[in-house]
């Protein structure tokens, strides 16, 4: 197991400034474009979120045991979570960490990746261990919610398969829907659509979009992130990715808790993932409801990414990282 990480010489004014890059595309700051939790002064109030109780902590802890001849061992990704979670928050044992960030009564939201289906996707069996975590922790089956942005995407990835009887699963956007602009669907289903009230605002358009739409400036989050869970377990995978150079804690939250995200790399003149993926992940609500990141570095994609489909381009990396600092985990996946 190695020892946390340092800051290094990345600091996160550096990449928070990311908007400040573009002065052209700089967010509107007009009262009636802003969501509510944007103007509210104690949306932050708290001490778990972002950074979370361990600024600048990374752990990674390798295991050999996680996989082989391309299958994943779940007694040993079981054994690699409790070390992780232990090392990160200093606690004596596995129950006692979880219990350092959850507690009853808590609502949460399991944040997925099936992008790099079929050969790189979070693993089955570091969901399951996270869903153990949770209930050692006294949260109970009923309000744990296992989720992807598109359900298609998850339903392909098989993922609603392995999720335990009494879990709530899905995707935010539940059917297909080309535009990115749809926040509401018809039906019951919990996990679905987005909220009106809580949203990021760009100048950035869509290629081929009307920028006259005021839809086309805004990233809406989901309703399931706004409104039924009060904390949310992200579990990223380790892979590169053409247009944001890595897709790991930062872009999982940025592209995967809102819609309207193709605006950020529409065409290759307009890639701005560096102004999109900070402004989201700067709405107060993902800042505050954002309490643990866990990278699954089992097996990482090197090159062709987001996608896990050409088994030349991955490798068995062996590892898993655990952060409440997405800035600090992607600072050591780069």
């Amino acid at each position: 197991m190695r020892k946390p990480y340092p800051r290094g010489g990345f600091r996160r004014r550096q990449f928070l400034a990311g908007a400040a890059a573009l002065p052209a595309l700089a967010v509107l700051h007009v009262s009636a474009a802003e969501s509510k939790a944007a103007r509210d002064p104690k949306a932050l109030d708290g001490t778990l979120g972002i950074p979370g109780p361990y600024p600048g902590r990374v752990i990674e802890v390798r295991n050999p045991a996680l996989i082989k001849d391309g299958v994943k061992d779940r007694a040993a990704v079981k054994a690699t979570v409790a070390r992780g979670m232990q090392e990160l928050t200093g606690a004596d044992d596995a129950v006692e960490a979880w219990r350092t960030l959850f507690e009853p009564g808590d609502v949460v939201g399991i944040k997925m990746n099936p992008v790099g289906n079929p050969l790189a996707n979070t693993s089955s069996e570091l969901m399951l261990e996270v869903i153990e975590g949770l209930k050692s922790a006294g949260v109970k089956l009923g309000d744990i919610f296992v989720f992807e942005r598109y359900k298609k995407e998850f339903l392909a990835a098989g993922m609603h398969k392995a999720v335990p009887e009494g879990v709530w699963w899905g995707g935010l956007t539940p059917e297909d829907d080309p535009t990115q602009l749809q926040i509401q669907w018809p039906g019951d289903d919990p996990v679905a659509g987005y909220d009106p009230d809580e949203f990021v605002t760009m100048e950035l358009i869509h290629h081929g979009h009307d920028p006259k739409d005021d839809r086309n400036l805004r990233s809406h989050l989901g309703l399931l992130v706004t409104r039924r869970v009060n904390k949310l377990v992200l579990l990223p995978v380790l892979k590169d990715h053409g247009s944001a150079g890595v897709t790991g804690a930062l872009k999982n939250m940025s592209h995967g808790l809102v819609n309207n995200v193709a605006r950020s790399h529409s065409t290759p003149d307009t890639n701005v993932c560096n102004q999109f993926i900070p402004q989201v992940v700067s709405h107060p609500i993902l800042r505050r409801k954002c309490v643990l990141q866990i990278l699954d570095g089992i097996r990482g994609v090197f090159q062709k990414g987001p996608f896990g489909r050409d088994p030349g381009f991955l490798w068995d990396h062996k590892a898993l990282f655990f952060a409440t600092d997405p800035v600090a985990l992607d600072h050591v996946e780069w």
